[in-house]
């Protein structure tokens, strides 16, 4: 699922593109409204995270022209001005949920679950399934013939980002940029070490093995 973040706090912008990221989410991140409005008028969002104060447009004037141009992709607020009127003023807008900062991430995290199995009126996928393995996207969590699979933060987003293209050749840039939000560097072996021990927990316990394509 792709999540759009605008803040025009760096540490915050980060904090959150990273959290996000590790979470299982795709995430473009900017740092100004007008470039907010930009990506979500010419990208397909699940949801947009838009600070109420950035420079150029606000949140505010962001989302009253998304929603005059038809966008009714979900939007939560954040925004340091607690007062009950601008609350009232986002959610008029046509916001979907408001945080106050500073916040705790976990409780970020839980609204934007909720956001997106809400959806905005067409069904989000929230489980895979291949064989006998099942994944749950919401839960983050992983089942194969009835057995828990006990998978880091990592492993899940890779063990995502491997069943959504199944079928493709995926380049290591690219596991390296979804996964962990890096740059690939051609001296590390990072990724084929979490793919072996992805692997090994998905099969070893199985006769039937997954994983044994190369990806």
């Amino acid at each position: 699922m792709k999540l759009l973040v605008a803040e025009d706090e760096p540490k915050t912008g980060t904090y959150l593109q990273q959290g996000l990221t590790e979470a299982g989410f795709n995430v473009d991140r900017v740092m100004t409204g007008t470039d907010a409005l930009q990506h979500a008028l010419s990208e397909a969002y699940d949801l947009l995270i838009l600070d109420v104060m950035m420079p150029g447009l606000d949140g505010w004037e962001v989302l009253r022209m998304l929603r005059a141009a038809g966008k009714d992709v979900p939007v939560l607020f954040l925004t340091a001005r607690d007062g009950v009127e601008d609350r009232v003023k986002g959610l008029e807008l046509g916001a979907d949920d408001y945080l106050i900062k500073p916040f705790a991430f976990s409780e970020l995290l839980a609204r934007v679950r909720t956001l997106l199995r809400r959806g905005n009126g067409s069904p989000t996928q929230t489980t895979m399934k291949i064989a006998d393995l099942e994944v749950d996207l919401m839960k983050r969590r992983a089942i194969r013939g009835g057995k828990r699979i006990d998978l880091t933060a990592k492993e899940f987003s890779l063990l995502e980002l491997l069943l959504r293209r199944r079928g493709e050749v995926l380049p290591k840039s690219l596991i390296a940029s979804q996964v962990w939000d890096m740059n690939f560097d051609s001296d590390t072996n990072v990724i084929e070490v979490a793919v072996r021990r992805l692997r090994a927990k998905i099969d070893d316990d199985f006769d039937l093995k997954l994983g044994g394509r190369k990806n």
